[in-house]
């Protein structure tokens, strides 16, 4: 090959790297494509945190680091969509870091400190089918979010990790103030195995996409009143939300079956097109 001719390329092709790293009008700076999957690995941690803090038999950090997943998990999806950087990629990372952190280690956190080892192979095994309902529940919804335009199909798995959580750190609340009691194991057995049961049934969950701030002046003091509780005292107030979401969906789910109030559908997808959300 002529050493010339090879020379003579080599400009062009720098040329031709330099054009695709232009950023183009519009388009958000490179390094923000990188934040949702940083927000996600936020997750992942705190999830590994709970885990961690469950096993050493600390449970109100575990539950503490439930919630902060939690948070992050709220964040990076937002985050995806302003950045306009969603990937296939980012899917699959978050379902990883969601199993871990809302399908292990709330089992983990309610396997320790409700004492579940008392009852033997039934206590492991009720905790295990959280964590596989919680899993079962995260491929479902990357296949087909939902029949109902609006609601969740199930209950959503943070939601249900934080059901485990947000009791966990009322609990350890009514027990710092002087309220003594003890929860039977069966208890929180059958607890964990409903809540994995409500994450794979078919009732629909509202969404929080609904809540429209700007043009409902109602909403918008309602989740004011509720930030002012949470800074007053966050574990009694997320205790209550989180109990209430859960009720919400089998309640408002019986009620529109009595009275004959069905939800509007997702339409169907054509013959060919993917369902992926």
């Amino acid at each position: 090959m002529d050493p010339h001719s090879v020379e003579s390329t080599l400009p062009q092709q720098r040329g031709r790297k330099r054009r695709r790293r232009r950023r183009q009008p519009g388009e958000p700076p490179r390094g923000l494509y990188l934040l949702p999957h940083l927000l996600t690995t936020g997750n992942l941690f705190f999830g590994f945190y709970a885990i961690v803090h469950a096993f050493v038999g600390d449970p109100e950090k575990a539950a503490q680091g439930i919630i902060l997943a939690g948070f992050f998990d709220a964040l990076d999806g937002r985050v995806a969509r302003l950045t306009r950087s969603t990937s296939r990629f980012g899917v699959e990372y978050d379902s990883i870091a969601d199993t871990v952190s809302f399908g292990v280690a709330p089992a983990m956190l309610a396997f320790s400190a409700g004492n579940l080892q008392v009852l033997g192979r039934p206590g492991w095994v009720m905790a295990f089918v959280f964590t596989a309902c919680g899993a079962l529940r995260l491929a479902r919804f990357n296949v087909s979010p939902g029949r109902y335009k609006g609601r969740f199909e199930g209950m959503p798995s943070p939601a249900a990790a934080g059901v485990v959580a947000t009791t966990m750190w009322f609990v350890t609340y009514l027990r710092d103030t002087g309220v003594s009691f003890a929860v039977p194991e069966w208890v929180v057995a059958g607890g964990m195995a409903a809540l994995g049961l409500l994450m794979v049934s078919g009732i629909p969950y509202r969404s929080s996409k609904e809540l429209d701030l700007r043009h409902s002046f109602g909403t918008l003091v309602l989740v004011v009143i509720a930030l002012v509780l949470v800074i007053v005292e966050p574990s009694v107030t997320l205790f209550t939300i989180a109990v209430f979401y859960a009720f919400s969906g089998p309640v408002e789910w019986l009620f529109r079956r009595a009275t004959h109030r069905p939800l509007e559908r997702m339409p169907e997808p054509a013959p060919g097109e993917s369902s992926q959300g």
